[in-house]
């Protein structure tokens, strides 16, 4: 189990499904599902598992991104900022970071960048599957722009 005090430290890797694709999460300090804050080892293992794919598809910038890290940050977008985000892009999640950082009660995330060519569900492995089942977004990962994680199961 992840405790509070880690949530609210570190910047913790997570992933969810809507059911047909997988989204990719930096939490930034946020407060995490409780399907993923329940089970360190599940996470540990989506994590190896998504970082060691083969890339599979290019990664494009969402639209939105510049304007919002200006106005969080004071300026847009850089390649250091993009480097995790498009590694795990590259291997066809939709990823999204913590918009506001420093809040751990707040659950509102945004998109980062888009697989051109989008990992389906049906292209992992059952073990990976019934991990990632656990935590399921009710909507279209394509129609995500700006992410609510309390709507999260």
């Amino acid at each position: 189990m992840y405790t509070e005090i880690e949530q609210q430290t570190l910047d913790i890797d997570w992933f969810f499904t809507d059911g047909k694709y997988i989204g990719f999460v930096a939490s930034g300090a946020g407060k995490l599902p409780k399907t993923v804050a329940n089970s360190v080892k599940n996470n540990k293992k989506l994590v190896s598992y998504f970082r060691n794919l083969p890339q599979i598809s290019d990664a494009i910038v969402s639209p939105l991104l510049d304007n919002l890290l200006t106005k969080i940050f004071g300026s847009g977008v850089d390649e250091k900022y993009l480097r995790d985000f498009i590694s795990l892009t590259q291997k066809g999640l939709y990823s999204f970071d913590k918009t506001n950082l420093n809040d751990f009660m707040d659950n509102h995330y945004h998109l980062v960048t888009i697989p051109k060519n989008p990992l389906k569900i049906s292209d992992l492995p059952p073990d990976i599957l019934n991990f990632l089942e656990l935590t399921q977004y009710h909507g279209e990962m394509e129609a995500i722009t700006h992410l609510d994680v309390g709507k999260i199961i």
